[in-house]
């Protein structure tokens, strides 16, 4: 009971600053980022040399003309996770992303998984992003042969391994620029984002210069805008829509902002804006140059331009692919010690990871760390199959905050706060028994109905009642989504199991959404966190169709993938039982309202951090 009881256990929240509360005083990280700086950090995680590539192999195998249609409704599907991301970034402002916001709405155990997923996410992308720069950059310099001895991909004598000294050396200089300052770190990348934005602005300029003069001509085809039909248009949005990961980076740096409630969700919504639109511009021009069946699934656009006689064009778009890298592999090395440092500071681990410098201001042991770690996997190992297991952790993110946010509006959390151990001794005289210890998920609600005249002959919820069918609703729109995800992505299943499994998820989720819809939201949600940030609209079925989106896309990754991830989550399951679940800042904690903890602060002439 003692294990299950740690897994649900909830870090609480101080309504009055909307910040965590933990038992030890910590360094705080540099107040220096505005919305410009995270605009920059969300467009260069977001837009990699994916996009260079993407294009057309999903023109030719499942879009073709209606290309742009696949990234608007990929973009649209994003946008409802970057909805669930900018309420809760504005309302709980610090460092750890997802991993911070299921810790406070739904438990250790989850929060534990998601931030070992979210390690393993950009370690392993960063690395993946690292090896793909050395072969852009050399086609820069002319070939393979063109770049120097020391920087070019070398095979070890007897060992089936392919190092790479390039994608070491860019890790270690993008780590040296993320310990020098968070804000001069998103300048550099601010920089690098900028020339990768005014190349795909060529792309767009040039490219529709030609298809005015040519006449469009890979839109005058005989198949039609959707020569594989609409599944195939749906298909092609499925496969892109990985190319709008990255905007999540921005809800990391939410410590680092000077004013959160207002900057994070315009720096979440105007940089996925951003890549939304580039990406379908990108996407109408490339169909109008060349014919979909046409283009090179390698190099679809500077094989475009070179159709039509600009073969130079092939440099400028190689240089655009290495900035887009380099952008990309910063949005993967600039979060990760925020997260490290989150779980460090919750005793998850080990408190070498919670260190601040004092003079730049940025967690400065997780970011060697993590930059040692990418580095050496860019070195010695093709990542390339790996690159799946950046997916799941993304999505199983992206899903746990849309039901965070679903419990923030109905299942609010009891509005308590932990007792630091040096005041619980003399606590007990003033709060008498208000004060429990280590509860779990739900604390006693008070049993007062609701203020709320209903018709004669109709029942009134209690607010214990209510959040009893909240927390019910919830759960049965969870299980819903996932039997309606896999029923539709099992097709050896037998017809009626299939069909069967189709019909009870269905029901399971229509009832749910049906109970959230026709119930109040919580009234407590008002002063939950920090009040006046945005507010997510179309709650609760935004975060339901966001939930049903990503868990299809969880579905659909492989079997192989699920096989390593499920490697790296035992490794993880391991890691927590013997060491994150004995030494959480919440082994010991005991909580009090938040009325009573100023009394005890008064009395005791102490104060929390």
């Amino acid at each position: 009971m003692g294990c299950l009881r740690s897994l649900v256990r909830r870090k609480q929240v101080d309504s009055s600053n909307g910040k965590a509360e933990t038992h030890h005083h910590h360094q705080q990280l540099a107040k220096a980022l505005t919305f410009p700086h995270l605009i920059a950090i969300g467009v260069g995680s977001t837009i990699g040399a994916g996009v260079y590539i993407l294009v057309g192999t999903v023109a030719r195998e499942h879009s073709g003309p209606a290309l742009a249609l696949s990234f608007l409704i990929a973009g649209i599907s994003a946008a409802l996770s970057a909805f669930c991301y900018a309420e809760l970034s504005s309302r709980f402002p610090s460092a750890g992303s997802a991993y911070h916001y299921s810790y406070i709405c739904i438990g250790e155990g989850v929060a534990w998984l998601i931030g070992w997923a979210l390690i393993l996410e950009y370690t392993i992308g960063g690395s993946t992003v690292a090896r793909g720069i050395s072969p852009n950059l050399a086609m820069i310099f002319g070939g393979e042969d063109c770049l120097p001895t020391i920087l070019a991909r070398h095979q070890i004598p007897g060992l089936d391994i392919v190092v790479d000294p390039c994608a070491a050396v860019l890790v270690f200089i993008v780590t040296g620029l993320c310990c020098l300052g968070v804000k001069e770190s998103t300048f550099a990348q601010g920089i690098v984002t900028t020339a990768n934005v005014f190349v795909m602005i060529f792309v767009i300029v040039a490219g529709s210069y030609l298809c005015f003069k040519t006449g469009w001509v890979g839109y005058e085809l005989p198949t039609g805008y959707f020569p594989y039909g609409v599944d195939g248009m749906l298909s092609g949005s499925a496969t892109v829509f990985f190319a709008y990961i990255g905007f999540d980076t921005v809800a990391s740096m939410a410590e680092e902002v000077k004013n959160p409630r207002r900057d994070l969700p315009l720096g979440i919504g105007i940089s996925l804006l951003l890549c939304c639109l580039l990406y379908m511009m990108v996407s109408v021009v490339i169909v109008g140059l060349v014919p979909y069946y046409a283009m090179d699934p390698d190099t679809p656009i500077s094989s475009a331009f070179s159709s039509h006689g600009i073969q130079w064009a092939a440099y400028l778009i190689n240089l655009g692919a290495v900035m887009a890298l380099c952008s990309a592999l910063m949005g993967s090395i600039l979060p990760q010690p925020r997260i490290l440092m989150a779980m460090a500071r919750d005793g998850l681990l080990p408190s070498y990871f919670s260190y601040v410098n004092q003079r730049t201001q940025v967690p400065i042991n997780g970011t060697i760390t993590t930059g040692v770690c990418a580095a050496i996997l860019a070195f010695f190992m093709d990542v390339s199959q790996l690159a799946g297991m950046v997916s799941v952790g993304t999505l199983v993110a992206f899903t746990m905050v849309a039901i965070s946010l679903l419990i923030v509006r109905y299942v609010v959390p009891p509005d308590e706060v932990p007792l630091p151990s040096s005041l619980q001794e003399n606590s007990s005289s003033h709060v008498g028994t208000s004060i429990r210890s280590k509860q779990p998920l739900l604390g006693k609600v008070d049993d007062s109905v609701v203020d709320k005249e209903n018709a004669p002959g109709s029942w009134v919820l209690n607010k214990k009642n209510r959040r009893k069918f909240a927390g019910w609703s919830i759960m049965f729109t969870c299980i819903g989504n996932f039997l309606l995800s896999y029923a539709a992505s099992s097709f050896l299943l037998p017809g009626l199991l299939r069909y069967s499994l189709c019909g009870v998820g269905g029901l399971f989720l229509l009832v749910g959404l049906i109970v959230l819809i026709c119930i109040d939201q919580d009234d407590a949600r008002h002063s939950f966190g920090h009040s006046g940030g945005f507010i997510c609209p179309f709650v609760p079925l935004l975060p339901i169709v966001c939930i049903l989106i990503n868990m299809y896309l969880l579905v659909n990754l492989g079997a192989a993938t699920w096989a390593r991830v499920s490697v790296w989550l035992f490794l993880g399951v391991v890691v927590y039982i013997f060491y994150g679940r004995r030494n959480s800042s919440l082994v010991n904690a005991v909580y009090v309202s938040t009325a009573h903890l100023q009394e005890i602060r008064r009395t005791s002439g102490h104060s929390l951090a």
